[in-house]
């Protein structure tokens, strides 16, 4: 029998979904967080695969210029890696959320091993938040981890993390589809830096003209 399956960012490899699909968010949602209610103008930026020396620091740097705060879905290998950083971006005021040791998927992995890698992360990541690599989760393990985790998933994926498109795209799709109370995927990774830092900066000066805060995920989650 098929282990039941959730979105995964790598479903459909040619096409591009900035936002879940309502069905798929309808029907999970009392298992997963897909965004924050309310119609405050707030938007949750979340960065995932860090953190790293290249790129997570000038993150940082960014984010303080419009004193935002964000949450930080973090590799465990790199947290062991890039201690200090780490503790920057706590020492900054952001939050954590765990993303398995090695970003292994789902959907490929065993389910007693990619618990193991989850356990092995919050060793390092002391958080209650969780997200998935790559969007992968299998009932089994939703049932599981939220014994444990608050799981987030998102509302607006920037594609960052998408070689194949411009850095101009990526900030089209971030411009079009943010709403109040959105929880929004950056990558502070290297495969994501030419989008990223062209994207990040404009996203917030546009928002925070607009009168919108930036916030970590708040524990209500």
């Amino acid at each position: 029998m098929k282990t039941p399956t959730l979105f995964s960012i790598n479903q459909y490899q040619d096409m591009i979904f900035p936002k879940p699909p309502f069905l798929l968010r309808f029907l999970t949602s009392f298992l997963v967080n897909w965004r924050v209610p309310g119609k405050e103008k707030c938007i949750y930026l979340t960065f995932d695969d860090g953190p790293i020396p290249e790129i997570t620091p000038w993150v940082l740097e960014t984010l303080a210029t419009y004193n935002a705060q964000a949450t930080f879905f973090c590799v465990g290998e790199n947290v062991y890696k890039h201690p200090e950083i780490y503790k920057n971006l706590l020492e900054a005021g952001h939050s954590t959320g765990n993303h398995t040791y090695h970003h292994i998927k789902a959907w490929t992995t065993p389910k007693a091993e990619y618990l193991s890698e989850v356990n092995h992360a919050h060793k390092l990541i002391n958080s209650r938040f969780f997200r998935p690599p790559h969007g992968q989760l299998t009932l089994p393990l939703i049932l599981t981890l939220r014994k444990h985790f608050t799981l987030v998933l998102w509302s607006v994926l920037s594609y960052d993390f998408d070689q194949s498109i411009t850095p101009e795209k990526c900030l089209s799709i971030l411009l079009k589809h943010t709403k109040p109370g959105d929880i929004i995927v950056f990558h502070d990774s290297l495969k994501a830096e030419p989008r990223l830092k062209y994207a990040l900066p404009i996203f917030l000066k546009h928002f925070h003209s607009k009168g919108y805060v930036f916030r970590s995920l708040p524990e209500i989650l």
